[in-house]
């Protein structure tokens, strides 16, 4: 099912876990969790969106096909500036999707600027408080020109990261 995925193992940020364990040689790994707001509504919202790539969209991607997130699926993730696109081939790897936790994980397959793994995760604790949780493994890709950018796709990555986490705000 994770056939053609740049890096292993499958699932390695683990969306379903509230902790995230493991040691992973070689990667670059980033974890954050913010509070994006209280409630049944802003559950309701920020769940529906984040099955639906609603973090990366509000985040000025574009992802296709459009839709809910699917186990196994492939999905391509395009930004543009200008004339200027990249595109980036993934995998979904792992969806969570609970009364209490949702979200899901990509792994990046040939010709993704980076190798590795991203996960987005709302969840709601028992007073009712909505959070999100990235986590990410990140090394440079294992073939092509874009390894050679890795030092800059890094900057991107910080960049993008703070878009994410201000997606689901209300």
């Amino acid at each position: 099912m994770y056939e053609g995925l740049t890096y292993a193992p499958a699932g390695a940020t683990s969306p379903a876990e509230e902790i995230w364990t493991g040691e992973y040689p070689g990667f670059r790994r980033f974890g954050t969790t913010v509070a994006i707001g209280h409630g049944e509504p802003t559950w309701a919202a920020a769940s529906e969106a984040v099955l639906r790539w609603g973090i990366k969209r509000r985040s000025g991607f574009r992802v296709t096909p459009d839709g809910a997130v699917s186990t196994g699926a492939r999905y391509r993730i395009s930004a543009g500036w200008g004339r200027v696109s990249v595109h980036e081939p993934v995998r979904v790897v792992a969806v969570v999707d609970t009364d209490n936790r949702c979200g899901f994980a990509y792994g990046t397959l040939p010709g993704h600027p980076v190798s590795g793994e991203e996960a987005f995760v709302v969840h709601r604790d028992s007073t009712g408080a909505v959070w999100l949780t990235l986590r990410s493994l990140t090394r440079p890709a294992p073939t092509g020109l874009w390894r050679f950018t890795f030092p800059v796709l890094l900057v991107a990555q910080r960049f993008y990261r703070r878009r994410y986490l201000r997606a689901l705000v209300r």
